[in-house]
């Protein structure tokens, strides 16, 4: 009775990752007896046994658990510690990301085709130096491309990961149409498969930019690096898998030029509606401008706080088709005023370490950043900008609020100074329960991802400033 008592006492436990947790009993000779939690009480026990006298060549080893038929694949080809060590939205994205990567595969080896088809490849008439040529020209437009475009948009692709994301995967399709189309216009093929290497180059940047903040989001455990390298593998496996279906699929196609493009039109859908599929399905926690805009909007007129879940449900995948005033953080501030009046104007009433100006007329924000400036102020000087926004736009407002609006509206107008320093005043009430209501909705307001250009500023004629 003892011993059978021993054997049903658990001694200890442990598990690997977020896997099946593993009891451990004392046997009736001593050693210790392994078993997955849960299974042994309906028969399914997987025992391990560990003697106590040590580890001869003939005895059993330390235990381990059962490995599930997939848990091989698992180690290939996801993050160690797989779910845990990522985020809720990791599985979902890189499930649509593998299939548009498969139909990109496929598309772009129908456009390889049509280009090596306008080289010359299987034209006896062709000549080495001009399909050459055409490759340097080629090469040389995309390389240039791809370094303006770096230039100009690099800063502004961690600000909307998803937008500029959809936007590389469309813009490739757009490509490799023109590649597809090439041929057929002999006189500009040159010309063509420049535009279109130039359009792959963009691609390139903004992809693995923004793939990159991707990661950022998607590692929980300080493991971006792992996490990339298995996105790297998972992207390997399915362009095998794409390259061999090509070897297959470009033989039917090759003599039939209307199946071809059929095929690619085919393809372009599937890619474009798994992309958005993928993009749509990401949760971003962390707030830019379209995801504030969305959550104060929402908290001005219901008093709650949109979760990041359904904020990034709402969030527009588009920029620039809906209204919204101009908000610029960051800017220098010789910009703004020319004056020691106009200097004292703008400072009046500002008790945080930041200046605001408001254009009423063409309902643009510009928030110069002092130098003790942090997130939180950051995050306030966008909120700020955003309200006087709301004050030119429709639907319920809390009191205080509307109040301001009638009398924006009313006419002849309140000087901007003069609205901006009695929204200061609101937005000392409205700001702390908002910046609360944010933690606890699931925000990460330690950092943001608000598109703030480098320009500081200290004031001598600010009052006593606040750091947040």
């Amino acid at each position: 009775m003892a011993d059978d008592a021993g054997l049903e006492t658990q001694l200890c436990s442990e598990q690997f990752g977020s896997g099946e947790a593993l009891g451990c009993r004392a046997a009736a000779d001593g050693s210790l007896q392994w078993e997955v939690g849960g299974w042994r009480w309906w028969g399914l026990s997987r025992a391990f046994t560990v003697k106590p006298e040590g580890r001869d060549a003939g005895e059993v080893g330390a235990p381990r658990a059962a490995s599930p038929p997939l848990s091989g694949l698992q180690a290939v080809f996801l993050p160690q510690g797989f779910p845990d060590s990522v985020s809720p939205d990791y599985l979902p994205y890189q499930l649509w990301d593998s299939v548009q990567a498969f139909a990109s595969s496929l598309s772009g080896s129908l456009a390889t085709q049509a280009v090596l088809l306008g080289i010359g490849v299987g034209n006896a008439k062709a000549t080495v130096s001009a399909a050459t040529a055409t490759w340097l020209v080629k090469d040389s437009t995309g390389m240039l491309g791809r370094i303006v475009f770096a230039w100009w948009k690099g800063s502004k692709l961690d600000c909307n990961a998803k937008q500029w994301r959809l936007f590389a995967d469309i813009l490739n399709d757009v490509a490799m149409f023109l590649e597809i189309m090439a041929p057929v216009y002999p006189i500009c093929f040159t010309m063509t498969v420049s535009t279109s290497n130039l359009a792959k180059c963009i691609v390139s940047v903004a992809g693995g930019a923004t793939r990159a903040a991707l990661t950022v989001h998607q590692a929980r455990r300080n493991n971006m690096a792992d996490v990339s390298a298995k996105d790297s593998s998972q992207e390997t496996l399915v362009n095998l898998a794409g390259l061999l279906v090509s070897l297959l699929m470009l033989p039917l196609v090759s003599g039939c030029p209307g199946f071809s493009l059929g095929c690619f039109f085919f393809l372009t859908a599937l890619h474009i509606y798994a992309n958005y599929r993928a993009v749509r399905s990401l949760v971003m926690e962390t707030l830019n401008e379209g995801r504030l805009r969305l959550v104060l909007k929402h908290y001005l007129q219901r008093g709650e706080v949109l979760n990041p879940t359904a904020a990034n449900r709402m969030e527009p995948l588009w920029t620039g088709f809906w209204p919204a005033p101009s908000l610029s953080l960051g800017v220098p501030l010789h910009r703004l005023v020319s004056s020691v009046f106009e200097l004292q104007q703008l400072v009046e009433g500002h008790q945080e370490p930041y200046l605001l100006c408001w254009d009423q007329s063409r309902n643009q924000v510009q928030v110069v950043l002092n130098q003790k400036a942090g997130p939180k102020t950051v995050l306030r000087a966008a909120t700020h900008g955003l309200m006087l926004g709301a004050l030119q736009g429709d639907g319920p407002l809390p009191a205080e609020l509307e109040e301001l609006r009638n009398q924006v509206r009313a006419g002849p107008k309140k000087e901007s100074w003069v609205i901006v320093k009695e929204t200061h005043q609101v937005l000392d009430m409205l700001f702390p329960k908002f910046l609360k209501g944010l933690q606890d909705a699931g925000w990460k307001t330690e950092k943001h991802q608000l598109e703030v250009d480098e320009w500081r500023a200290t004031w001598l004629l600010s009052p006593e400033k606040k750091v947040l």
